[in-house]
């Protein structure tokens, strides 16, 4: 089974607790494949993951595949500063197989992940949880609007993908990505999500929920689902592990009960990258501030 991640220096904190859950509730290691997607990562990063990796006693293979983000992707709308969120446009062009998984940093696999091997499809080229429709998107004047697409198709969250390769190369989805990138570059409110639901349309194979569990920093817990058998994504912002994180998601602690502690020693430290993000996120992060001493 192949899975990715694609990562840079900012998605190296929440990496951790994603591959440590990955690793502990899957049910066999041997038959996993991790490739990693690196964007301004360094030898010594790439040597902390395999570290944790055999520290959490992972028997798969794994590879690193470096890209650089800002010159592939620089041109585009950016998230905060960054556009390593670009890079799973490259999963197909890389991955040598029928399928590929695609999984976010801000993730928290706490299910067997080999049960998304089972997921076949044939006839559209990525699988997802469905959301709400285009017209209740944050992309919404861009999709209906300026591309003229139905309002009431379902558009998803792309933290959570399964490529089918094989379709995804014969319909030449890669062309169609560098088309709409080419002509509406800073117009990609939602970035990649924007870019992939538009092609879609409406069209991707639904997979259930619990693969894609949102967990809004304002929850208490996730509304869909028993936690314990799903993939939590952390959506939005302020993060569990983002500066004072642990007073502003009401997922901190059990975040931090799969961060180890080489991972914080490594990863967790106040550095430059992690103030100038919190900067950028500072209108969320006082909202939930302020909200928690209401």
């Amino acid at each position: 089974m192949n899975i990715v991640f694609v990562i840079d220096i900012l998605g190296l904190e929440g990496l951790g607790a994603a591959l440590t859950s990955l690793i502990r509730n899957c049910s066999d290691t041997k038959k996993l494949t991790l490739h990693f997607f690196c964007s301004d990562v360094d030898i010594r990063d790439k040597e902390n993951i395999l570290k944790l990796l055999e520290m959490e006693n992972y028997y798969g293979a794994t590879s690193f595949y470096d890209f650089n983000a800002i010159e592939m992707f620089g041109h585009l709308n950016s998230l905060h500063g960054n556009w390593a969120i670009y890079g799973r446009f490259i999963i197909p062009k890389l991955i040598d197989s029928e399928y590929a998984l695609y999984l976010d940093a801000d993730l928290l696999i706490l299910l067997d992940i080999l049960t998304i091997s089972e997921i076949k499809f044939t006839d559209q080229f990525l699988a997802a949880v469905p959301g709400g429709t285009f017209m209740s998107a944050l992309d919404r004047k861009f999709l209906i609007n300026r591309l003229g697409l139905d309002k009431e198709q379902k558009s998803f969250n792309s933290g959570v993908l399964v490529f089918n390769i094989k379709n995804w190369n014969s319909k030449s989805i890669s062309l169609e990505i560098d088309q709409m990138c080419e002509q509406y570059p800073l117009e990609l409110i939602s970035h990649d999500q924007t870019v992939l639901n538009a092609l879609c349309n409406g069209n991707f194979h639904y997979i259930d929920d619990r693969f894609n569990n949102l967990w809004y920093p304002n929850r208490a817990l996730p509304i869909r689902h028993s936690y314990h058998n799903s993939i939590l994504h952390f959506a939005g912002a302020p993060k569990p592990w983002d500066l004072f994180g642990n007073i502003t998601h009401s997922g901190y602690k059990l975040w931090s009960d799969y961060n180890t502690t080489f991972w914080q020693e490594k990863y967790g430290t106040l550095t430059l990258g992690k103030l100038q993000r919190t900067w950028k996120i500072k209108k969320s992060l006082l909202r939930r501030i302020i909200k928690g001493r209401q």
